[in-house]
């Protein structure tokens, strides 16, 4: 790099406040930056602009202009003009994939194929936020699988070219649902943040893993800090705790079973579950299938997963509980967990998690609570008292890509006691996890997991809590609520609609019947449930093959919602009639 020092007559003689800088220093360093590869001359011209005022940095842009035109200066315009950005026709029905990179010369093809690839994802992004356009070209299984307009799913032995690989992207992504749609209601994770895309896009680029700091410094620090963050909020102390990103809910809750079994018989990781007493697990009636799920792949067995009565609201009993407690020690069984629901799928319900957590330290119990759909409240000041106890919790499921609008996948188990998560999986796999590495070990993830290979899940979540703030997201949690609210005041005490449950929602689900005129006035009988459920039937094969139908229910965590909360409504009245 050739470079002089600024004359000294130029140079700011406080020394104390380096970005004091006068624009004569300016203009000796614009001439060092000219000097410099384009990277650097780049990150040169950035400093610059960094740390001084609207004016000063239109100043400098002007004199680079300025000199633009007598010299090759290294400003960032110039990237537009860089050959290598540049959109140029190509044929790619002679191109394969060996002529990509690595290939040698395979660096315009390269560019070229790209750019082509992020015009398809920008249409396709454009088009998921024009409410115009349908959720789902919905087509049945059998018309994909014999191909529609040239769309074919069979792999062939030989190779095709970049441009048929062109078309099956568009294709795909033509066939999908676009679960970014401002109309789509179907799901608990949904949404497409465009910050989160970006993170999800360079998370890929990346391709690393989660296993140990050496491949992945970076997002491990990011993982770390983030989830201690989410602990803090919980309301666990930051210096305590354990947690790791999982890929869902399902499994997040799986690692809370072991976690407990761990804590409490330790044998079972070498003896198996032959080594102790029959141990049960409690859950509500409301609560996440995968609770079953887990007793069945961890050895408990589905008879063993004991369902806790709910109220009528979707709440766990407690009463019911410890009824049940008490039976099962009479039996000679032992109670080992209790899962709380933050947040039911169907009804959105929170269990009281403070009556829960006085049994559970009555009967020395492990107390899990499963917020993946309900974790996103606590960012919230204004409803977080929905999650009142879970603080007393030994291990919490939270799901940022359900409330919080991450895209899939990103679900967080997080724990109040350090070391167990790494005492229940770890294996000591010597070719990955030696102990004498150049840095400290505490910081390789791989022996926390069931897995070896974990996706990093955190970038994405990371990026967008930097680009909203904590203060971003609770302002998100609060108009969802906002929507729910309004959705409820809007149909509650019409003739057209029945509320499944009296009462206002407790979260973002809003569930209700749509009455059609023919059943209205009809008491309540056994006939007219049969008759409510076959209308359903028949809305759900509506909303499938015409996108714009009305639905059930609805979980407005899309925080852009007011007009199409009433479209929802608008909508179902006139599929009815």
């Amino acid at each position: 790099m050739a470079s002089s020092s600024p004359p000294s007559s130029s140079v700011n003689q406080d020394n104390t406040n380096p970005t004091n800088l006068r624009p004569t220093t300016y203009d000796a360093l614009c001439d060092v930056a000219h000097g410099c590869t384009k990277k650097l001359g780049l990150k040169i011209c950035g400093f610059l602009q960094r740390n001084n005022s609207l004016e000063e940095r239109s100043r400098i842009l002007s004199s680079f202009k300025e000199r633009q035109s007598s010299k090759n200066l290294l400003v960032c315009e110039n990237i537009e003009k860089d050959s290598r950005f540049r959109r140029a026709e190509t044929d790619f029905s002679n191109l394969y994939a060996r002529d990509l990179l690595p290939a040698k010369n395979g660096e315009e093809s390269t560019m070229q194929f790209l750019l082509e690839v992020v015009d398809i994802l920008l249409n396709y992004v454009k088009k998921t936020f024009d409410r115009s356009t349908k959720v789902l070209d919905f087509h049945h299984p059998h018309q994909l699988l014999e191909g529609i307009e040239g769309f074919n799913l069979e792999l062939s032995d030989n190779p095709e070219s970049l441009e048929q690989i062109l078309v099956d992207c568009r294709d795909t992504l033509k066939y999908g649902v676009r679960t970014g749609h401002p109309r789509f209601f179907n799901q608990l994770s949904t949404g497409l943040d465009i910050i989160g895309l970006a993170g999800e896009w360079l998370t890929s680029t990346a391709n690393t893993n989660m296993f140990t700091y050496e491949i992945a410094p970076v997002f491990v620090l990011m993982e770390q800090i983030t989830l201690r963050k989410m602990r803090e909020i919980i309301g666990w102390s930051a210096k305590e705790g354990d947690g790791i990103f999982s890929p869902g809910g399902a499994i997040s809750n799986m690692y809370s079973i072991m976690c407990a079994r761990y804590k409490y018989f330790p044998e079972v990781k070498t003896k198996g579950m032959a080594a102790v007493p029959k141990l049960l697990i409690f859950t509500s009636e409301h609560s996440h299938y995968s609770m079953k799920k887990a007793g069945a792949a961890l050895g408990f067995g589905t008879e063993n997963v004991i369902l806790v009565k709910s109220n009528e609201r979707g709440k766990l009993i407690p009463a019911d509980l410890e009824a049940k407690i008490i039976e099962a020690k009479q039996k000679g069984h032992v109670p080992l967990y209790v899962n709380a629901t933050a947040g039911t799928t169907v009804y959105g319900a929170f269990d009281p998690i403070q009556e829960i957590a006085d049994i559970c330290e009555k009967y020395n119990l492990w107390l899990h609570v499963d917020a993946a759909w309900g974790g996103g409240l606590l960012m919230s000041r204004r409803h977080r008292h929905k999650l009142n106890g879970i603080e007393r919790a030994d291990s919490v499921t939270w799901n940022p890509h359900k409330m919080m609008g991450v895209l899939l996948q990103c679900s967080a188990i997080l724990l109040r006691e350090k070391g167990i998560l790494q005492g229940c999986n770890q294996m000591c796999a010597g070719y990955l996890f030696q102990p004498d590495k150049q840095y400290d070990i505490s910081y390789d993830t791989g022996d926390k997991a069931i897995q070896c290979g974990r996706h990093v899940d955190i970038f994405k979540f990371w990026l967008m809590w930097k680009a909203k703030g904590t203060e971003g997201f609770e302002a998100q949690i609060n108009k969802c609520l906002e929507l729910s609210e309004y959705l409820y005041s809007k149909i509650c005490n019409r003739e057209e609609f029945e509320m499944v449950f009296k009462g206002e929602p407790e979260h973002t689900n809003v569930c209700f019947w749509y009455i059609p005129p023919s059943l209205r006035g009809m008491p309540n009988s056994d006939e007219r449930q049969q008759k409510l459920h076959k209308v359903r039937c028949f809305y759900l094969q509506v909303q499938v093959e015409h996108p714009l139908s009305g639905i059930l229910k609805s979980r407005t965590q899309k925080p852009q919602r007011t007009k199409r909360t009433q479209a929802l409504k608008s909508r179902t009245q006139k599929k009815g009639k």
